[in-house]
């Protein structure tokens, strides 16, 4: 008798979680009850969603790899050196001229700001305009002097740098030299403060001011010989503090002996 009521006691108790699951079920059918194709639709639409997200991710993968490979070939061509006599059986481009060089380049890079978005298609622009100082000067110059502006900070910086040696190259030292001190100021890491400087030194000396060069020189390599990196231990100098220092014992070999004595290399 016991064992007879223990298990009528779990068949009810089964019956019990029956009806009442049964009932959560029939409560949620109603509720959903004429809903069905929308459920249908909104699991339709969220399936479609990831589908094209997956699509899109992998679209837009191929497009920058592609579009890397497209930057790169036209900055292989630009770098191309330039020979009126080329090895005989090289297999790479050969220019006789800057300017033959620049134009095949221009041609390339246009490809690419015409088929890609950015950050490419200013990167493109940019070495556009740094070729068109070889074929349209006038025209190159206009273009860094827009690109000057752009919205990315590493084309904006390049741009600027590349206009200011435009002006140093044809004399307008006082244009050059308002350049270098923009760039300067930004503190950027693809030109830096010490590089911008370096050029407004030498603009300095082609304008006779020597001791406003010899301080900028100064001023440069000073700071990069007493630099402590996070260890306590000193910086090695950046190529831009050497030629700091090379500039300043040049035109101001007192100022130079003045400098702190620069730390011994590090054997690693």
């Amino acid at each position: 008798m016991a064992r007879y009521k223990k298990k009528r006691a779990r068949e009810l108790q089964h019956d019990k979680f029956r009806d009442t699951t049964m009932g959560m079920f029939d409560r949620l059918g109603n509720v959903l009850e004429g809903k069905g194709k929308l459920i249908l639709y909104v699991i339709g639409g969220a399936l479609v969603v990831a589908v094209l997200a997956g699509a899109w991710v992998t679209w837009s993968r191929r497009k920058t790899d592609e579009a890397r490979r497209a930057m790169g070939r036209a900055i292989a061509i630009a770098s191309t050196p330039v020979s009126a006599n080329p090895l005989p059986g090289s297999s790479t481009s050969n220019f006789a001229t800057e300017q033959e060089r620049a134009r095949k380049a221009i041609e390339e890079f246009e490809k690419v700001a015409a088929k890609y978005g950015d950050p490419y298609r200013s990167e493109a622009r940019y070495f556009v305009a740094t070729n068109q100082l070889y074929v349209e000067r006038e025209k190159g110059i206009s273009e860094l002097t827009q690109l000057g502006s752009s919205s990315l900070p590493d084309v904006a910086v390049l741009a600027k740098f590349a206009l200011g040696q435009a002006k140093e190259a044809d004399a307008k030292y006082d244009e050059a030299a308002q350049l270098y001190n923009q760039i300067a100021s930004l503190n950027s890491v693809i030109v830096t403060s010490d590089v911008a400087r370096v050029r407004l030194g030498m603009v300095y000396q082609k304008q006779g001011k020597t001791k406003e060069a010899a301080d900028t020189f100064f001023q440069i390599a000073d700071a990069a010989r007493k630099a402590k990196g996070k260890d306590g231990l000193p910086v090695p100098l950046s190529e831009a503090a050497r030629e700091a220092s090379q500039q300043l014992q040049k035109i101001d070999p007192e100022r130079f002996s003045q400098l702190p004595s620069e730390a011994p290399a590090l054997n690693l």
